[in-house]
């Protein structure tokens, strides 16, 4: 299984990543590919399934992009610092660790893993993170 990884310094405290992160509505805010999600009642919790709803894909296999729609399970939660899920459909691992940088910034590490035609591209991560930065910087806790 192909397995992509980025990091990032975020320019924002630990705590307000994660509060950012732990409201089910901005997943598509920040993550490539979401167009909207339907969490359940425990929101961002272990055992938690959100359903997800993907960006439209393109039809042909050429330019294939992975699996998103479908339920997104919350595997292991761990307040303001760690959290793993996987897109299910798509068989997508997820791990996404917090960990303070300083005052008022935040380093961001997302390692996302996928079968080998599972359509997972290596800039993924990169991605997530650069949006996720530009969140932060906006100063947009909505």
């Amino acid at each position: 299984m192909p397995t992509y990884a980025a990091a990032r310094h975020l320019d924002a405290p630990r705590e307000d990543v994660w509060a950012l992160l732990a409201e089910p509505t901005r997943l598509s805010d920040w993550w490539p590919g979401i167009r909207g999600i339907d969490p359940d009642r425990r929101g961002l919790a272990p055992g938690a399934r959100w359903r997800v709803h993907a960006s439209a894909r393109p039809a042909s296999v050429i330019g294939r992009r992975p699996d998103l729609a479908g339920t997104l399970v919350f595997l292991e939660v761990k307040p303001p610092e760690f959290a793993a899920w996987q897109f299910v459909d798509g068989r997508i691992d997820v791990e996404l660790r917090l960990a303070e940088a300083g005052a008022k910034r935040t380093r961001a590490e997302l390692t996302v893993g996928a079968p080998l035609l599972g359509g997972l591209r290596r800039s993924l991560p990169h991605k997530a993170l650069t949006r996720l930065q530009a969140l932060c910087q906006t100063g947009d806790p909505r």
